[in-house]
């Protein structure tokens, strides 16, 4: 029997699990990411948290989080959300699980009054996105690791 349904604390370890494919393994991020889950799981206008399950098994899943900024004309309320770590389990992929996630996501983001959805892509999962109704922007990615 396959369930979507909003992720809850005791989902933890097997998110965990999913999002561990996403960044080659463990290491000292799986504690922090532990912790923040836990914060942030059962604040519904802060973070979304969809997962499907498969059997009892959650096999994808996606995060959604709520940016505050400064408004501005690409974001009159200064309300962003921004999509990350979807993921399907590779022997569940190519059932429409990462569209559900996506529009799960987005739906949220509509529900509590963001401007905009904001990700970065794979080459691998951009199909869904531009499915989804993203578009390439003009604006430059650059990051400074501390």
């Amino acid at each position: 029997m396959t369930i979507t349904r909003t992720a809850v604390p005791e989902d933890a370890p097997q998110l965990l699990g999913l999002w561990a494919m996403l960044f080659d393994g463990d290491g000292p991020w799986r504690a922090n990411a532990q912790e923040w889950f836990a914060r942030t799981v059962d604040d519904p206008g802060t973070a979304r948290f969809p997962v499907i399950e498969v059997d009892g098994v959650i096999v994808a899943t996606a995060i959604g989080t709520l940016e505050l900024g400064v408004p501005n004309p690409h974001c009159p309320r200064g309300r962003t959300v921004r999509l990350a770590n979807v993921v399907t389990h590779p022997t569940h992929r190519a059932r429409g699980y990462g569209t559900a996630l996506v529009e799960d996501v987005v739906n949220w983001a509509r529900s509590i009054n963001a401007d905009r959805v904001d990700l970065s892509a794979t080459p691998e999962g951009e199909p869904i996105y531009t499915k989804t109704g993203f578009v390439h922007t003009s604006a430059p990615r650059m990051k400074l690791t501390l």
